[in-house]
């Protein structure tokens, strides 16, 4: 059961709001279409049922707001428009890292490939899905977490014939096992053939709210097309024979040589054509759109029982009564309480399963792939380069960072990864707020900071190993030795690799853009640490000297004495330029996320 109460969305300048004062209900097991022509506020209507567009007004799906349901995927299934995700992506990929957004198996995603007819497309990439392929897709991303209730705008636009055939077929299934549908469409006659219900929109106003019997009755009537180059010729000559014939034909110019005839049929107007010598290009029977129904105005006061009839003009037969026009009949709602003022958006969900989801992000395209053979290619280059002066030190030459980079490759691939992490939800967002999740939440920021971290440690350990093959590829097995101070050299090399991929990352996330994230990036080693080392070569008469002993002190628990090395390491690391600008960019960064991203969800 889905009731829309009072939907009324704010009005832009001058304008009048899209949509005003919108009532209806949605019945269980039923079709529920919204219909009305382009700009009538079908669309802006199902955002703001589905919280996503500013206003007032509420929508309860089975007695319960959408911003109060736990799990909003798996009670509403929403398609507004085509399939968002990385074209590069399979099929599969999509469906199954939605998945892990929604929180059902896995093996949700080979069910429903089966019911959508995509089982041996699986493996296609979303960028070569055809028109109804997609549509397609969609349907089987929006049933991902069984819901109760399908959302969707125009599903049959640009479809074939077959195709919407096909998404009638699904639709009714699904209201057959008790389900509610509702989707909109600008064509009559799809909604009477699609629909149990009809809800008529027109400036955003409710004008009827029908079954679909009612819904034809009243709005579609069948109608002769014809198309011929002397239309105002063929109009006047059927209108006087049907005056001549005292019958009631009305006659509608619709261009220059189209004519809608209503109230007769084709062998009658082919006649008058003929005994005319007009000629005719196209001739058959149609059901015609009528236009949107009006408001019911109120009745008028009742005229005195002794007034009779006016007679109907010399010569012409009375038309008899007019065609029932469309009534509003709103099903029965309960007493709410005043509609709430939507100004704000409603809090969403992250996805169920973080970690899966980002994983499956990260795996199902090709780009990590990618930038990490570009590092291995590039830092192995660099490395034989360097190491054939005998200048460079062996811990630079191994990292593949001479003097004239700001950063060593596999430093900026890291920091690369973790831009591409958030700035591809904001380019190609597969988690949108019609699914209930949105890219920045808490849950899904730490899932992105651990697998970001574990891939750049991988890309930057892999990078040295690569490196020292290449030099004892070249050179021979003498000059790649193990330096005696590994560990520390160890832990700044992974420091730099996951301070440069969460900088990308919180970057990304707080612009919404991939490009932020690399730029961010290069400000560090570029802008922030020729400050810091401004800083820190200033004159001095303190000293940290000995700062690991009294960390020991104030520890709860006894560390071994190895920490200490470590600790000392990690000092180091934050005394380097670097390693000093990264650490305030990434808390300067993660201020201002918490800032941007969180704040709407702390007032809820």
């Amino acid at each position: 059961m889905l009731q829309a109460i009072g939907l009324t969305s704010n009005p832009r300048r001058d304008r009048p709001p899209a949509v005003d004062d919108l009532t209806f209900e949605a019945p269980p097991g039923c079709v529920t279409a919204l219909v009305g022509a382009d700009g009538s506020g079908k669309t802006t209507a199902l955002r703001l049922m589905l919280e996503l567009e500013s206003g007032r007004g509420i929508t309860y799906f089975r007695g319960t707001p959408l911003h109060r349901i736990a799990h909003p995927a798996r009670e509403v299934g929403v398609l507004l428009g085509d399939v968002p995700g990385h074209p590069a992506r399979t099929a599969r990929g999509q469906l199954r890292m939605l998945c892990a957004a929604a929180g059902v198996p896995a093996s949700r995603a080979e069910e429903l490939l089966e019911v959508v007819g995509l089982a041996g497309l699986g493996g296609r990439r979303l960028g070569t899905l055809s028109l109804g392929m997609d549509r397609r897709l969609g349907l089987a991303s929006a049933l991902l977490g069984h819901p109760q209730t399908l959302i969707l705008d125009e599903p049959a636009k640009g479809l074939s014939p077959r195709e919407s055939s096909w998404l009638y077929g699904l639709l009714r299934a699904h209201a057959t096992r008790g389900g509610t549908v509702v989707c909109t469409t600008s064509d009559p006659k799809e909604a009477a053939r699609l629909a149990d219900r009809v809800v008529s929109l027109n400036a955003g106003r409710l004008v009827a709210d029908q079954d679909a019997a009612a819904f034809s009755r009243t709005r579609l009537r069948p109608r002769v097309a014809v198309r011929t180059p002397h239309a105002v010729r063929l109009a006047a000559a059927v209108t006087r024979e049907a005056r001549a014939a005292r019958r009631s034909v009305e006659v509608v110019t619709e261009g220059s040589s189209q004519l809608s005839v209503y109230g007769s049929s084709c062998a009658e107007i082919g006649e008058t054509a003929f005994r005319h010598g007009v000629l005719v290009h196209r001739l058959t029977d149609e059901v015609g759109d009528t236009g949107p129904a009006t408001a019911p105005a109120p009745p008028p006061a009742p005229a005195p029982a002794t007034s009779s009839p006016a007679p109907a003009s010399h010569g012409e037969e009375p038309s008899g009564p007019p065609a029932p026009r469309a009534t509003r009949h709103p099903a029965p709602l309960p007493p709410p309480a005043p509609p709430p003022d939507l100004s704000l958006p409603r809090p969403v969900r992250s996805p169920l399963r973080p970690l899966r989801y980002e994983l499956r992000r990260l795996l199902g395209v090709r780009t990590a792939l990618l930038v990490a053979a570009a590092v291995f290619v590039a830092s192995a280059a660099l490395c034989v380069l360097l190491a054939r002066s005998g200048s460079t030190p062996l811990p630079a030459a191994l990292a593949a960072w001479p003097e004239f980079l700001p950063l060593p490759p596999a430093a900026f691939g890291a920091g690369l990864l973790g831009a591409l992490s958030f700035g591809e939800e904001f380019r190609y967002p597969a988690l949108a707020a019609a699914r209930g999740t949105v890219p920045r939440r808490l849950g899904l920021l730490l899932a992105k900071l651990a697998v970001t971290a574990m891939a750049a440690l991988l890309l930057a350990f892999l990078t040295v190993a690569a490196d020292v093959q290449a030099l004892r590829l070249v050179y021979g097995g003498d000059l790649a030795q193990v330096p005696q101070n590994w560990p520390a050299l160890a832990s700044s090399w992974g420091g730099l690799a996951v301070g440069c991929a969460w900088a990308g990352l919180l970057a990304a996330g707080v612009f919404r853009v991939t490009a932020a994230g690399v730029a961010a990036v290069l400000a560090v080693p570029v802008l922030i640490a020729p400050l810091v080392q401004a800083t820190l070569v200033a004159p001095s008469v303190r000293s940290i000297a000995g700062l690991p002993g009294r960390l020991r002190e104030l520890a709860w628990l006894q560390l071994p004495w190895q920490a200490d090395n470590w600790l000392a390491a990690g000092g180091s690391l934050l005394a380097q330029p670097v390693g000093a600008a990264l650490a305030l960019s990434l808390s300067a960064l993660i201020c201002t996320y918490l800032f941007t991203g969180l704040r709407r969800s702390a007032r809820w």
